[in-house]
């Protein structure tokens, strides 16, 4: 069978991982929705699983995960929309271990309401706390300065879910705030959302209305040197411990389904709030329907990292 050394893979994919994963993301709803496992075919099971298995992890740029994932969360019904900002005004918010990534010349902000569902932490039942809630990001994308890994780091996360705030809080280090928040379909692939931080001065608010518009080739077909590939090619989020020692949480997933989209945000305070002026300018939109999000536990972001050797044993599983 086929060997992925550009992964440093060394031995072959296990099957039960293989077909794990398969049919956790069938049942979430993502991945080859018109595929099913075959009931006969000339080539094994086996087989046919392990080509999955690389057609679903073919598009990533680096080695996958050490270890074993943390947490699975399903992401629903998100709005990507970003603002080119100088690379100075972004660098000069950031950890001096972060460099801000560019795109034609710019850093980018991104706000990015969602609402998520599917929580799943591994070996514990479901919580039902902690069953669906809304949520909303605010981003910008860049390069750890040890390893020139890129991913995303979160200026703020807001969230009407107490436990979810608290839980970020202690075990990724994430900046989550309380929000009274309501993100609620108008129709199909058509959303309101209204989001205002509780116990701020001033206000802190975002509402909007947004719509995907249906996916195009463009959007299909993402490669590099695209602006769809810089901002979604993003396997990590960073952030900071108690310590002041640089974190990330390693993600894993099948490439988003992105779309083309439409919104009207009535009012943005998010960028404001953490000392950043947004151009005169209509933002990069785009949509996305739904996917299902791998979460590796929170490790420190050392040198070492980048050409630490790991196996196929290291997905998920």
């Amino acid at each position: 069978m086929v060997s992925r050394t550009e992964y440093g893979i060394r031995e072959q994919p296990r099957v039960g991982a293989v077909a794990a994963l398969y049919r956790t993301e069938q049942r979430q709803g993502v991945g080859h929705k018109s595929r099913s496992l075959p009931r006969s075919s000339g080539a094994p099971i086996e087989e046919y699983l392990v080509r999955e298995f690389l057609v679903r992890t073919s598009h990533k740029p680096r080695p996958l995960p050490a270890g074993r994932w943390a947490m699975t969360q399903r992401w629903n019904d998100l709005l990507f929309a970003h603002w080119p900002i100088p690379a100075p005004a972004i660098e000069a918010l950031l950890p001096e271990w972060l460099q801000a990534d560019t795109y034609q010349g710019s850093a980018w902000l991104g706000a990015v309401p969602f609402w998520l569902d599917r929580i799943k932490i591994r070996g514990m039942p479901p919580i039902p706390g902690l069953r669906h809630f809304p949520d909303l990001n605010l981003r910008t994308y860049v390069r750890d300065r040890m390893t020139g890994s890129p991913g995303f780091y979160c200026f703020s996360v807001d969230s009407s879910n107490l436990l979810a705030v608290a839980a970020a809080h202690a075990v990724y280090h994430l900046p989550y705030r309380l929000a009274e928040m309501r993100l609620e379909p108008r129709s199909d692939r058509e959303f309101a959302v209204y989001s205002r931080r509780r116990f701020s001065r001033p206000d802190v608010i975002f509402k909007a209305r947004y719509r995907g518009l249906g996916p195009t080739h463009k959007t299909a077909e993402i490669h590099p040197g695209t602006f769809e590939y810089f901002f979604s090619e993003r396997s990590c989020v960073f952030s900071t411990n108690r310590a002041g020692e640089p974190i990330r949480a390693n993600l894993h997933h099948v490439p988003w389904p992105l779309e083309e989209a439409e919104a009207d945000i009535e009012r943005n305070d998010l960028a404001t709030a953490v000392g950043i002026t947004l151009p005169d300018q209509k933002p990069m939109l785009h949509y996305s329907r739904r996917l299902a999000v791998y979460v590796w536990p929170a490790e420190l972001v050392r040198p070492a990292l980048a050409t630490r050797p790991v196996t196929i044993a290291a997905t998920p599983t």
